[in-house]
């Protein structure tokens, strides 16, 4: 019996090597590509974000080159070792995969993915919000813009002059719906809002994503709400606010005739997705026993409640968590403050404490004098030059615009508009003074 054990054990280690040994080879042979001598290196690398995305000439941002690929592609069951482009060293990257699997588990990607819709008049507002999530973070960023056919080249200009080159990254896409029922889609709430439901299913090989709209403005690093990816438990699969701290004052829980999640509701202005999660997910639903994949249960739902629904997208988000209250993480409302956070007095306590972190100008506050201390941020960032002193540019001009609101409700607590803008601009210097 030993024997037969021993025999047994001698066969299984030639097997293992034998096999170790054909991958090896395999390995060599994409590192060597066709022709010999790494033919193929030559090719121009696709975004390893966004593979097979649509991408008008030009369109990519700068910094594509597929340099140190090596580094960032390794074997996995998402990488099947057959299935490296030819680019991509073999050999290294096979012995490599065993020793960096708990180093991907304890280092996130280091390149932070930021969604935005535009069409319409919103193109100075998308490149507001793009700028002000440019000024304070720290790791890579990638924009992946949907705006309609005529606003591209105008987007290309303007983001190829951004002064940042390495850490911004973007690429441009078409406002694109389900083909059968595109009409229903579009017509929804307002013109490509929903497009936002469809991004788990675009951008199929994005991981995690940090959707916002274009009226968001960022007072901290993109960085740090990046990081609420890494306390999600195993069963959440985004991140959003609540729609109302003051149930008083509440939309979902005095009006909606439809379900919403807890007590207020939640604002799909800001949020952030494991997308990785949201589409390997089964939602339960009221319309069948059977649970649906995100790609399945969005036209039934819209079919469904679409004359009971008033904010489009958003209130459908509300049924989807209403039924799967466990998938979802609700951060603060510091990191999505709107305007129904103070002008009936003042009522989110965290941006009392500590400032805002992201602020929301919907109702179009940026852009008319119902609001002027939503409109002085804006335009502060706005006319500020990537370079500048952001005290003396940013800082101490907005201070002053902002004292001359206290007439208004916001106003009163303008101090929390500035709060965690000071924080920031002196934690960003602070690391510049140390070469980060």
């Amino acid at each position: 019996m030993r024997r037969f054990a021993r025999v047994a054990l001698l066969c299984l280690g030639c097997g293992v090597c034998s096999l170790l040994y054909g991958l090896s080879q395999l390995a060599f042979s994409l590192e060597q590509g066709p022709g010999g001598g790494g033919g193929g290196r030559e090719r121009q690398a696709r975004d390893p974000a966004a593979p097979g995305a649509w991408r008008p000439a030009g369109s990519a941002g700068r910094g594509e080159a597929g340099t140190g690929r090596c580094k960032n592609l390794s074997v996995s069951f998402w990488n099947s070792y057959w299935m490296l482009p030819s680019d991509v060293c073999g050999v290294n990257c096979f012995w490599e995969a065993a020793f960096r699997y708990d180093y991907m588990k304890t280092h996130p990607s280091e390149k932070m993915h930021l969604a935005v819709v535009a069409c319409g008049e919103r193109l100075e507002e998308t490149v507001t919000m793009l700028r002000s999530a440019i000024i304070f973070s720290i790791k890579p960023l990638h924009f992946h813009i949907f705006a309609e056919d005529q606003l591209h080249e105008s987007f290309k200009d303007i983001l190829d002059e951004f002064p940042y080159e390495g850490k911004v990254n973007y690429t441009l896409y078409p406002i694109t719906f389900p083909s059968e029922s595109a009409a229903e889609w579009k017509k929804l709430f307002k013109p490509c809002a929903s497009q936002r439901l469809f991004l788990p299913l675009i951008l199929k090989n994005v991981d995690s994503l940090l959707y916002v709209d274009t009226d968001i403005l960022f007072l901290r690093p993109v960085d740090d709400i990046w990081s609420f990816l890494g306390k999600f438990n195993s069963t959440q699969i985004a991140a959003m606010a609540p729609e109302h701290e003051e149930p008083r004052i509440g939309w979902y829980n005095r009006f909606a005739r439809h379900p919403y999640y807890g007590v207020t509701g939640i604002n799909s202005g800001v949020m952030l997705m494991n997308m990785t999660r949201i589409r390997r997910k089964y939602f339960k639903n009221d319309m069948t026993p059977v649970r649906l994949q995100w790609g399945e249960i969005l036209m039934p739902l819209l079919k469904k409640y679409k004359l009971n629904i008033t904010w489009g997208d958003q209130d459908l988000l509300n049924i989807m968590f209403f039924h799967n209250p466990e998938s979802l993480y609700v951060f603060p409302c510091q990191w999505n403050y709107r305007p129904d956070h103070c002008i009936y007095g003042s009522n989110c306590r965290t941006a009392e404490e500590e400032g805002i972190f992201i602020l929301h100008g919907n109702r179009g506050v940026y852009h008319d004098d119902k609001q002027p201390t939503f409109r002085a941020v804006y335009e502060a960032i706005k006319n500020y030059s990537f370079g500048d002193d952001l005290v003396h540019s940013l800082l101490q001009p907005l201070e002053r615009e902002l004292q001359k609101t206290t007439h208004t409700y916001c106003g009163r607590v303008y101090k929390v508009f500035i709060k965690q803008l000071t924080k920031s601009i002196r934690d960003l210097y602070a690391r510049r003074s140390k070469g980060r």
